[in-house]
C-alpha cells in the first residue's frame, strides 16, 4: 500500500523534490546548508574588504615573529626569544594540563561526596549538602583568589626553610610548600627509562583488565573472582622487577635550597595550583549532584534484591547501582567537563598563563591581531571541547546498559 502523498514510480522529474514526501526534508535542508554557507561567505568578504579598506590584510603571518615575553610556567622548552606560535602552543599545553587535572580531581571528589550525601549518617550527609550548596553557588573566580591568597598568606616563604630554627622544613625532605609555589622530586630517565613506564602502563591495563574478567565471570557463571591482591600485585611486582633488573634506570632529582629560592625538581607555581584547586571543588559540587541522582535514578527494589543475594554495601554499590547509574551520570558529566575546560580561561585572574593569557592576552595586544587572535582562539577551545565530547561520548556508548 502506498502514501497518498507518494507519486507513481516513474520517471524522475524536479517537480519531485518539492511535492514528494521522500525527497523533501533533503531539499529543504540542503536550501538551509546553502543560505548557511552563503551567508558565511558574504561575512567574510565584507570583513576581508573592511580590514582592507583599513590598510589591515588578514593574514597569521604574526604567529611567526618572536614573541618577546616569558611564560612563567610551561611543560615544553621557551624563551622570550621564540615565536607567537610556540607561545600559543604552551598556552594550550597549560590549558589542558589544568583541564586533565581538573577533570580527574574533580571527578573524584564529586563521586566520593554524591555517595556521602546518600549516607545513612546524619552529620556526614549534612555536611556535604553544605559543601554542595557553599562551593555551587558562589562563582568560581571567588574561589580562584581566595584560594590564591590563602596559599599566598599561609605558606611559609623559602627564606623559612633555611637554618635550625626554620619555622617550617620539607615534607619527607622531598616536598616543599611554599607561598611562591609547590617543589617536588623530579623523575630522571636514563637508559631504559621508558621500559619501566611502558611496563607500568602495561600493569594498570592488566588491573583493568583483570577486573573486567572478573566482572565478567561474575555475571555469566555466578562465580567470585578475588581481585585485590592479585591487583596489587600486578601494580608492583612488574615494575619494580623491571626496575632493578635494568639496573634502576629512573632516579629522582630533588629541590633543595639554593639562594633565595629552591632549585631542582618539579616547580608548580601557587597559580597553577590555586586554580587547579579551585577548578576542582567548584566543578566537583555539580558532579556530586550528578551523581546523587544517577543513584537515586536506580530503584530501590535493585538494592533489596542484591542484599537478599547475601552481596555487601559495597559489592551492591559497584556492581548494580553504579553500572546503572552511570547512563543518568555520564551525559551531564560531559557537560561538567566541558565547563570545567572553559573556566580554566579565568586563569589571567591569578597569573597562570593559559591560552586565553597568551594568544587573546599578550599575544593579541602587542601585534594588534584582535581578529586573528580571536579566531585562532575561538578553533583551538571549539577543538578541545569537541575532543572532549568525543572522547566522553566513546566511553558513555561502552557502559550503557544493553539489553540481552
Amino acid at each position: 500500500m502506498t502514501s497518498v502523498s507518494d507519486p507513481p514510480s516513474g520517471s524522475f522529474q524536479f517537480s519531485q523534490l518539492i511535492y514528494d514526501t521522500r525527497y523533501r526534508s533533503l531539499t529543504f535542508q540542503l536550501i538551509a546548508l546553502l543560505l548557511l554557507i552563503a551567508a558565511f561567505s558574504w561575512l567574510g568578504y565584507n570583513l576581508v574588504n573592511n580590514l582592507r579598506a583599513a590598510g589591515l590584510n588578514f593574514s597569521y603571518g604574526f604567529l611567526g615573529e618572536p614573541a618577546n615575553y616569558d611564560i612563567n610556567q610551561r611543560l615544553i622548552e621557551y624563551t622570550s626569544q621564540s615565536t607567537h606560535w610556540r607561545a600559543s602552543v604552551v598556552g594550550v599545553l597549560n590549558t589542558l594540563l589544568v583541564a586533565v587535572l581538573g577533570c580527574i580531581t574533580a571527578t573524584v571528589i564529586g563521586v566520593v561526596v554524591g555517595v556521602l550525601r546518600l549516607s545513612n549518617n546524619w552529620l556526614v550527609s549534612k555536611l556535604m549538602a553544605v559543601y554542595v550548596e557553599i562551593f555551587r553557588n558562589v562563582p568560581v573566580l571567588i574561589w580562584i583568589l581566595v584560594i590564591m591568597a590563602i596559599f599566598v598568606a599561609v605558606l611559609p616563604q623559602p627564606r623559612d626553610f633555611r637554618g635550625d630554627d626554620a619555622t617550617a622544613s620539607m615534607v619527607w625532605g622531598s616536598f616543599a610548600f611554599t607561598g611562591r609555589g609547590f617543589y617536588a622530586p623530579l623523575p630522571i630517565f636514563g637508559p631504559g627509562g621508558w621500559i619501566v613506564v611502558a611496563v607500568f602502563i602495561a600493569s594498570i591495563i592488566g588491573i583493568f583488565g583483570l577486573k573486567r574478567y572478573a566482572t565478567k565471570k561474575l555475571y555469566a557463571e555466578g562465580r567470585v573472582i578475588k581481585t585485590l591482591w592479585p591487583s596489587v600485585g600486578l601494580f608492583f611486582v612488574p615494575t619494580l622487577l623491571v626496575f632493578f633488573l635494568l639496573g634502576r634506570p629512573i632516579s629522582l632529582e630533588y629541590p633543595a635550597l639554593a639562594g633565595f629560592n629552591f632549585q631542582g625538581g618539579i616547580f608548580m607555581r601557587n597559580s597553577l595550583i590555586s586554580l587547579w584547586f579551585a577548578l576542582s571543588i567548584y566543578t566537583a559540587a555539580f558532579i556530586a549532584e550528578n551523581v546523587r541522582a544517577g543513584i537515586l535514578a536506580v530503584s530501590k527494589g535493585q538494592t533489596e534484591a542484591a542484599a537478599s543475594l547475601g552481596l555487601r554495601p559495597g559489592r551492591i554499590m559497584n556492581l548494580v547501582v553504579l553500572p546503572q547509574a552511570l547512563r543518568v551520570i555520564v551525559p551531564p558529566l560531559i557537560s561538567q567537563y566541558l565547563n570545567l575546560t572553559k573556566n580554566s580561561s579565568l586563569a589571567i585572574a591569578v597569573g597562570y598563563m593559559d591560552l586565553t593569557g597568551t594568544l587573546g592576552g599578550i599575544t593579541l595586544n602587542q601585534t594588534g591581531r584582535a581578529i586573528e587572535s580571536v579566531l585562532l582562539l575561538m578553533t583551538f577551545y571549539l577543538a578541545i571541547s569537541l575532543a572532549i565530547s568525543a572522547i566522553m561520548n566513546a566511553y558513555n556508548n561502552a557502559v550503557r546498559m544493553r539489553e540481552r
